[in-house]
C-alpha cells in the first residue's frame, strides 16, 4: 500500500457534528470544545456556520464563538457560508477561511439549499469572487457523492464535473461527502479515481458517514489513491436531517487510532482527543459513538479500578 506519510484531519464536530443537535449547546461550550481540539493538535477545526438561524438555530452564535476562540498559530477555523449574506457575516466576524457546500444530486440540492446544481454554482461564483477579494481561503463540500436518499446512486462522472467546476472557482480543496454513508471501499476508490482525473488528488478530501459501518474501510481504500486529508467529527457527532437514516460522521478518535496503527503521522494527541470527546458527550448526555474511544476509556477505567483494589 502506498500510504501517505502524513494525513491532515479536518475536524467538523463543532459545526457539522453539532448543527442538528436538539440539545442547545452554548457558545461557551463550543469555544471550550474547539480549544480542546486545537490543544490535541488538530489544525483545521470547523468553528460554525453563518446560515439562517431559523433553519439552523444551533449555529446562531457563530460570531460569538469566533470572537471567543483564542486562536492558535497554524490553526484554521473555517466557517460555512451559503450565500453573500453569510459571507458578509463571516467577514464582519473576522473569519479567515470559509466553506461552501453543494450537492451532486439535483433533488438533494433543491431540498437542502433550495436551488438547482447550476443555480448553486452561480451563487458560489459570487461568493468566491468576493471571498478572494477579501483574501479568504475557500474550501468546498460536495454532498451525496456516493448516493442520495432521493435519487439513489450518483454517477462518479457527475461528481467529477462538479468538483472541477468548484476547483475552477478557486476552492483550494474539495471535500467529497458520502452524506448518507452508503459507500463501500470499491465505490469510494472508483469515485476518487474519477474525480482525480479532473482535479489533482492533493486538492481532494474525503468525508464519510458511518451509517453502514464502512467509513474506516472507505478511508483506508482512498489513502492508497493519494488522499491525505480526511474529515471526521469528535465522538462521531452529526447526521443529516435531509438524509433519513444517516448516522454521524466517522469518529475522529477512530480515524486517529487507525492511522496510528498504519504508521501515518497526524500530529494529533489521542489522549487529549479522548478528553475532548468525553467533554462534549457529557454535555450532550449521550454515549460516545467512537469504538476506539469507548474501548480505550473502558480499559483505562478497568486499570484504575484494579489499581485502587
Amino acid at each position: 500500500m502506498a500510504l501517505p506519510r502524513k494525513v491532515r484531519i479536518v475536524e467538523v464536530g463543532p459545526r457539522d457534528g453539532l448543527q442538528n443537535e436538539s440539545v442547545a449547546v452554548g457558545a461557551d461550550v463550543k469555544i471550550a470544545l474547539i480549544e480542546q481540539l486545537a490543544a490535541a493538535g488538530l489544525r483545521t477545526i470547523e468553528a460554525g456556520a453563518f446560515v439562517s438561524p431559523k433553519w439552523v438555530p444551533q449555529m446562531a452564535d457563530t460570531a460569538e464563538v469566533l470572537a471567543g476562540i483564542k486562536a492558535r498559530p497554524g490553526v484554521s477555523y473555517p466557517v460555512l457560508v451559503p450565500n453573500l449574506r453569510g459571507l458578509d457575516a463571516a467577514l464582519a466576524a473576522g473569519a479567515s477561511e470559509i466553506s461552501i457546500f453543494g450537492a451532486a444530486s439535483e433533488t438533494f440540492s433543491r431540498r437542502n439549499i433550495n436551488c438547482s446544481i447550476d443555480q448553486s454554482l452561480t451563487r458560489f461564483a459570487e461568493v468566491t469572487a468576493k471571498a478572494h477579494e477579501s483574501k479568504l481561503r475557500i474550501r468546498a463540500y460536495i454532498s451525496c457523492v456516493l448516493g442520495c436518499p432521493y435519487e439513489g446512486a450518483i454517477s462518479p462522472a457527475v461528481v467529477a464535473d462538479l468538483a472541477a467546476r468548484l476547483a475552477d472557482l478557486g476552492c483550494y480543496e474539495i471535500s467529497l461527502g458520502d452524506t448518507i454513508g452508503v459507500g463501500t471501499p470499491l465505490a469510494a476508490s472508483r469515485l476518487v479515481e474519477a474525480v482525480g482525473d479532473k482535479v489533482p488528488v492533493d486538492r481532494l478530501a474525503v468525508h464519510f458517514h458511518d451509517t453502514y459501518g464502512q467509513a474506516l474501510a472507505n478511508i483506508y481504500a482512498t489513502l492508497d489513491l493519494g488522499i491525505s486529508t480526511v474529515d471526521s467529527a469528535i465522538a462521531g457527532l452529526g447526521g443529516c436531517p435531509y438524509a433519513p437514516g444517516a448516522s454521524g460522521n466517522v469518529a475522529t478518535e477512530d480515524v486517529l487510532y487507525m492511522l496510528r496503527g498504519l504508521g501515518v503521522d497526524t500530529g494529533v494527541d489521542l489522549d487529549k482527543l479522548l478528553d475532548a470527546g468525553a467533554y462534549i458527550t457529557a454535555i450532550l448526555g449521550r454515549k460516545n459513538q467512537s469504538k476506539a474511544a469507548t474501548a480505550l476509556l473502558n480499559r483505562l477505567d478497568q486499570a484504575q479500578r484494579a489499581g485502587a483494589s
